[in-house]
């Protein structure tokens, strides 16, 4: 009869300290920063200009997890200067927490939350740690919508090219389609190009995701990751064209209530997957033209 022979554990004996410190800091972000994720569930998710922020937050910690658990082998001492740098950015983060939670003010909690990691991964890890994660922390920064006195005098323009372009995609298709402004007259209905189908919002979670792309393939051209996160620009506009052309059909020919109803929320997932169609041939181009 054969021996048998006991499983080992998955994970190391040496892993589980780290395991429980970073289940420990978990933990404790998620008591310190639940009055922003709450500002942020109540008031900027449910809306669909803004609705990738779960994706992003998910996103953001998870490469910084991964990074720690790739590091945490080559993870020495941190000498003393950057202890001294660690805690003042802890310091600082954890004060512009308490202000942003005082004054309801989003934005200074989740710049608050960027810097505690940061300076948490300098205690920790060191400075080694803190530039392996660098892209981690500037992602977190898609998680908030930008300022409305910049956002604003930006959206309007925007809006008026998107509605002018799908005019003239409408009346080249044939349909009966006229335009003031950025309202849509298409048959007997009447659409309004929202903020929500091309303002800068879109354009700025766009942009997060094409940098999320160009990172984790890792081009080792500066020119070619250059050109195709200026591409972005373009590709979102082209985007949020085909996005105000579907809603416009769907309601010439199925009704108001399916045009804007359920199809409005799921022609999100249409203007991601349009932008990753036109993404994805471009960077392919680039690697023809351009060497690493």
């Amino acid at each position: 009869m054969p021996a048998l022979v006991p499983l080992r554990p998955t994970i190391g004996r040496s892993a589980w300290p780290t395991l429980a410190l970073a289940a420990g800091l978990v933990g404790g972000l998620g008591l310190l920063y639940a009055p922003m994720l709450r500002q942020l569930a109540r008031q900027y998710w449910p809306l669909p200009e803004f609705s990738h922020g779960p994706l992003v937050l998910a996103v953001a910690l998870g490469l910084l997890a991964s990074t720690a658990w790739r590091s945490r082998a080559s993870a020495g001492g941190t000498p003393r200067p950057w202890r001294w740098a660690g805690w003042v950015l802890l310091g600082l983060g954890l004060l512009l927490n308490a202000a942003g939670n005082v004054l309801a003010v989003v934005q200074f909690g989740v710049v608050s939350l960027a810097a505690v990691l940061a300076g948490t991964a300098l205690l920790l890890g060191g400075p080694a740690l803190v530039r392996a994660q660098w892209f981690g922390y500037f992602f977190l920064l898609f998680l908030v919508p930008w300022p409305t006195w910049l956002s604003d005098p930006l959206t309007q323009p925007m809006k008026i090219g998107v509605s002018w372009a799908a005019e003239q995609l409408l009346h080249g298709l044939g349909y009966p389609v006229a335009r003031t402004g950025v309202m849509l007259d298409v048959g007997p209905y009447r659409l309004m190009v929202a903020d929500a189908c091309a303002g800068l919002n879109a354009l700025f979670m766009l942009e997060a995701f094409g940098l999320l792309y160009l990172h984790l393939l890792r081009h080792t051209s500066a020119l070619r990751n250059a050109v195709l996160g200026l591409l972005i620009v373009p590709i979102s506009f082209c985007a949020n064209v085909l996005r105000v052309l579907t809603l416009a059909l769907l309601t010439l020919h199925f009704g108001d209530a399916v045009g804007q109803g359920l199809m409005h929320e799921f022609s999100g997932l249409v203007l991601f997957a349009a932008a990753l169609l036109l993404l994805a041939p471009l960077d392919a181009l680039l690697r023809r033209w351009v060497r690493p």
